[in-house]
Formats: structure tokens, C-alpha cells, sequence
């Protein structure tokens, strides 16, 4: 089955592009920091990143002590911005699907993965390699779309339940309980994500070899309110899972 390759299309690259150089945005607001809170002390550590993008976390870690990072993406087009912004000797980007990482060496210390493995369908798969590459007592830190955020279609209707001055009272939920591919329209149309149920996420980390040492479910802080109040519809609906668990 062929794997979505959704950045190298060209408006969706160019629009995701702008809104990751825009200062405030979910994933600087919430996804980053708190991913690097779960992070362990990354001295001396051999890293893979996957769903690497455009390089930034790669240098990252390279910048907090990692001794390698692998950078697997894709896109040719992120890897090219990554050779080009974050270049590095200690840094390697492959170019290939996440689902197909059982064909590169292991030995890494840690596997890093921010927002992508909601693209891919076959969650077990890539948990099971994962878990393979991984050394013994190894970490596996990733963030993806939060379920109750993937169980959405577009074609239910909207996302939002709202009073009559447009103030959003509640998310609607539905078909949370029926798993499988979602088409939705970010930038272009016929985005395809995969919905995995809470349960599932960590049953198949479970089943694949792992322990989970913890969760987070962000939500916006009184100070992060005052700037920016729109992010109190964290409160109704999180954006974002953070699952930080270790080879058992």
C-alpha cells in the first residue's frame, strides 16, 4: 500500500511552512515544551527522530548533548529544507515512511517522534520496530494528535457546539469507538490521518514491549490565558497526547 507523502505536495508544504515560522502556535505553545520535559538527560545519547520534518528537533538534541541523531522523513522536500537549515555531522536524515525503519541498524538510546504518527496506519508495526531498535531500558517519547481530535470527520458537521454570540460550549464527539482512516482538510483536501483509540495507543505499546512512564494531555496555563484566550478550548478538548514509555 502506498504511504501518504502529504508535504510533498506543494500547497500543503508551503501553508505548513508559514505556520510553523508564526511565532505563537500550538506547537510551540504546548507540543514543544512539554516534550522536551519528558526528555531524559540527552548527553552521549544516539537519537532517531522520526517524522523528523524540517531538521529543528534534530538539531535540538544535538545542541542539548545527543551524540547522533537519525532524522527519518518522507518528504524530500522537509529533508531538503533539514540539509540545508540543520545540517550537521553528527546529524543523518534517510529519507523513507516510518513504517519501513525495520530496514536501518538499531543500538538508539532514544526514539523521538513530534505530531506524526497519526499519519501512519500501521501504529503496531512501527511500535514493534521501535521497540527493536531500541537498546535495552531505552526510551520511546512521542506526540501525536489527541483521539478525541482524530475521531473527528468533516463530513459529521462541526467540530464545535456554540452559543448564540459564537462562544464554543462544548466539542462534539463522534464515532470516537470506530478506528480506522479519517480524510480531513487542512490546507488541501483529503489529508488522511488514522484514528486509534486511548486504549489502543497504549495497549499496542503495551503488547509491543513497552512500559508507559507518562502521559500528558496539555492544557493552557492562568498566565498562557491572559495572552492568548482562544486556548481555552484546551479545556474542552486537548489537542495533543504525550506518551513517554521505556523497553521493558
Amino acid at each position: 500500500m502506498a504511504k501518504q507523502n502529504i508535504f510533498d505536495n506543494e500547497i500543503f508544504f508551503e501553508n505548513y511552512q508559514k505556520l510553523r515560522e508564526r511565532e505563537v502556535n500550538a506547537n510551540n505553545l504546548f507540543e514543544i515544551p512539554e516534550r522536551l520535559k519528558l526528555m531524559p538527560d540527552l548527553k552521549g545519547l544516539r537519537i532517531l527522530d522520526l517524522g523528523c520534518g524540517a531538521g529543528d528537533e534534530c538539531s535540538e538534541y544535538i545542541r542539548m548533548g545527543a551524540k547522533e541523531v537519525v532524522g527519518v522523513d518522507i518528504s524530500e522536500k522537509m529533508l531538503e529544507v533539514a540539509r540545508e537549515r540543520n545540517s550537521d555531522p553528527d546529524i543523518t536524515y534517510l529519507c523513507m515512511p516510518m513504517e519501513d525503519i525495520g530496514n536501518i541498524e538499531g543500538g538508539f538510546d532514544l526514539v523521538v517522534s513530534s505530531l506524526a504518527l497519526h499519519y501512519i496506519e500501521d501504529f503496531k508495526g512501527v511500535v514493534k520496530n521501535v521497540n527493536r531498535l531500541l537498546n535495552e531500558g531505552g526510551m520511546f517519547i512521542f506526540s501525536q494528535e489527541h483521539p478525541v481530535v482524530t475521531c473527528h470527520e468533516d463530513s459529521y458537521g462541526s467540530r464545535w457546539t456554540k452559543d448564540e454570540n459564537g462562544k464554543k460550549i462544548h466539542c462534539n464527539l463522534a464515532n470516537y469507538g470506530k478506528e480506522g482512516e479519517r480524510n480531513t482538510v487542512w490546507f488541501v483536501d483529503n489529508v488522511k490521518i488514522y484514528h486509534r483509540m486511548f486504549s489502543t495507543v497504549i495497549n499496542d505499546l503495551v503488547d509491543g514491549g513497552f512500559a508507559i512512564e507518562r502521559l500528558v494531555e496539555p492544557e493552557p496555563s492562568e498566565e498562557l490565558l491572559e495572552k492568548y484566550p482562544e486556548y481555552y478550548d484546551l479545556f474542552h478538548k486537548p489537542d495533543f497526547l504525550l506518551v513517554k514509555a521505556r523497553k521493558v
